[in-house]
């Protein structure tokens, strides 16, 4: 059947109505773009930071998070205020990023080809036994999803460039001796404490809960007892390493590259030359003729066999080069004027020497000191670099046309994967349970793609329940999906989370009555009331210690630094407070004296607080340009939606 069906779509009245269909979608497609709305989620002097860069961010923070901090974040992940300011914090930082590249265009910073590709081959990563290996640092940018090296190098550059700006603000700074005797006081400093810890669990047995408290929990916080929605998709998937290892590549065809490109196998000739420069007025007859007649004379002791170098720092108008005995370096054509360069390269034997050649600067003689010839790689050199090479092309070729023929014949036969597949020589796969929220991250590649998951949880594959349109992740991967199973969003039965709920209503409300404690013993005792009976009926006391230093290991760090945080103790006074404990506890602490040591800086610490001072004026200077810059924040797309 399907057979019949592509065979009665070849004739001219199939073709006519498909002319007809695909003009409607180009008209349609025209209209949808000029009239899009702008979906930037925000603005930066006029230009856009689109979603697709936030969204490629926000997963790269996420990722990062959920590295360092495991299950812990997933637990944040779950506080919709604790996501709304991470997501502001994603958008900041690309607000700043931007404003950074701007700044630096402003200030015409820039990084050459020479110096972008200095840098590649002197990075570790891409070395082997000590030398830049070209197949490996193919391999890594690869991996790091770098699948053009011109993607590395323009990602590379725009780097090189923000380190430019943030270096030349950071290398300027300097720290003052006073403060740095300041600091270095107030690091030392050691303070006597004295501290009482209260436990809140211990309130639990005299905390009930009644069903009427659960239920109102409950109704109030379902968004933390949802069961996110999920999707199972069929997909095919095309890539261009799968298409590389059914590659043939015959001698012929590395020949052929290699005398096509063989350019990039060949090191032209070089010169070095070195120069006497003797300069005139130009325009002005007798300042020519008496630097000629000069220029003459010195050609006359160059001829005799004087030393050239002596010659060109003792004579040479032109002073930089004559220091170094004239030398100019290698010479490339177009650097100087035609008449010096059409000399200097007329010269090839080192040691020869020219005429005087005219220039608008004045006569300069000229000699070869170092002379490279033309050198081309041979193809047996270069054969196993080409053997990659020439697969890749030839791969990258197949893959856009396979990926054109995915894309006609899934949209053709849209109920199925099954022709799509098998016109590309692959196999419909199935992924696993897929979501399409804050946990996303967690899906796996290429699934926790915003590109993917958009198409994903569309309409046309949810509702409509057809192929998506072809998915091109970067210029060698492309996937097409077809639903396969779906489960709504739901909120978990009250029934199921009622312990939950139970518990953490008894810990809350444990822990209100051990903060309504603590904060009335605390009044007791800044009045100068002894409340050890009243810590002892709650089975605490007071533990005390000498010399606790800013950052000790050996005490909460809550407690250490609410010590730090209260006012030196004066006579009259009780400088104390209540904190917080990270296990959930409280503490009452009291500082009872301050010690003061004396202590010299160190290089070490010299340097520390020169770098400190240096993240804060960069720190200022972002500052500045968001001041001085229009920014306008738009619409994000909430995660659920990529």
């Amino acid at each position: 059947m399907l057979e019949n069906i592509r065979e009665s779509s070849q004739g001219m009245t199939a073709k006519i109505i498909l002319g007809v269909i695909i003009l409607t979608f180009a008209v349609a497609g025209l209209g949808s773009y000029t009239n899009s709305a702008d979906t930037s989620v925000a603005t930066v002097n006029g230009e856009g930071i689109s979603q697709q860069e936030f969204n490629k961010a926000y997963q790269a923070q996420r990722n990062r998070m959920a590295q360092q901090f495991g299950d812990m974040f997933d637990t944040l992940s779950n506080d919709p205020s604790y996501m709304t300011n991470f997501r502001q914090g994603v958008i900041n930082n690309l607000i700043n990023e931007r404003l950074i590249d701007q700044s630096a265009n402003d200030l015409a910073i820039r990084v050459s080809d020479e110096q972008l590709k200095k840098t590649i081959r002197e990075m570790p990563e891409f070395q082997v036994d000590g030398a830049f290996d070209n197949n490996r640092y193919l391999a890594i940018i690869n991996q790091s999803g770098f699948f053009q090296s011109s993607n590395f190098r323009d990602y590379l550059r725009v780097e090189m460039t923000r380190r430019q700006l943030s270096q030349a603000l950071v290398a300027t700074e300097f720290n003052l001796p006073y403060q740095e005797k300041l600091q270095l006081a107030l690091q030392n400093q050691t303070r006597d404490i004295r501290f009482a810890t209260l436990s809140a669990k211990q309130f639990e047995s005299e905390v009930e809960v009644s069903e009427e408290e659960v239920k109102t929990y409950y109704q109030a916080n379902q968004i933390r007892f949802e069961n996110k929605e999920q999707v199972k998709v069929d997909y095919i998937r095309l890539t261009v390493a799968d298409i590389a290892k059914n590659i043939n590549v015959s001698e012929e065809d590395v020949a052929s590259y290699y005398q096509d490109n063989i350019a990039n196998y060949t090191e032209e000739e070089q010169r070095r030359v070195s120069h006497i420069l003797i300069e005139f007025t130009e325009g002005d007859s007798d300042s020519e003729e008496a630097a000629k007649l000069k220029a003459e004379a010195v050609l006359t002791r160059v001829t005799q066999g004087e030393d050239f170098a002596k010659l060109a720092e003792e004579l040479s108008d032109d002073t930089f080069s004559g220091e170094n005995g004239g030398d100019l370096d290698f010479l490339e054509t177009g650097v100087m004027e035609p008449s010096f360069d059409e000399a200097a390269f007329a010269l090839t034997t080192v040691g020869d020497t020219t005429e005087l050649v005219k220039t608008s600067f004045g006569y300069h003689i000229i000699k070869l000191t170092e002379f490279k010839e033309q050198a081309i790689q041979s193809l047996a050199d270069v054969k196993a670099e080409l053997l990659i090479k020439v697969s890749n092309e030839k791969a990258q070729d197949k893959f856009y046309e396979l990926t054109q023929e995915m894309a006609r014949v899934s949209f053709e036969f849209p109920d199925s994967l099954e022709d799509a597949a098998s016109e590309v020589n692959t196999t419909v796969q199935t992924s696993t349970w897929l979501t399409n929220s804050e946990l996303s991250a967690n899906n796996n590649a290429p699934f926790n793609d915003p590109a993917v998951l958009e198409a994903a949880f569309s309409d046309l594959v949810l509702q409509d329940n057809l192929n998506s349109d072809i998915i091109e992740l970067n210029d060698s991967e492309a996937l097409v999906l077809h639903l396969n199973t779906y489960q709504e969003a739901n909120v978990k039965p009250l029934a199921e989370v009622t312990a939950q709920i139970e518990a953490l209503l008894v810990s809350q409300k444990a822990t209100e009555k051990a903060q309504t404690l603590m904060q009335d013993l605390l009044v007791q005792f800044k009045a100068g009331n002894d409340i050890s009976e009243q810590l002892t009926k709650s089975y605490v006391s007071f533990t005390t210690k000498e010399k606790v230093a800013r950052y000790s290991a050996d005490l909460d760090q809550s407690i250490t630094r609410e010590a730090f945080i209260l006012p030196h103790p004066a006579e009259g006074t009780i400088s104390a407070s209540t904190v917080a404990l990270s296990n959930g506890d409280l503490a009452l602490v009291e500082v009872q004296a301050i010690n003061n040591v004396d202590a010299a800086a160190t290089p070490q610490f010299t340097q520390q607080q020169t770098s400190q001072l240096a993240q804060s004026a960069y720190k200022s200077y972002v500052d500045s340009l968001r001041s001085g810059a229009e920014i306008t924040y738009g619409k994000v797309a909430e995660p659920t939606n990529y």
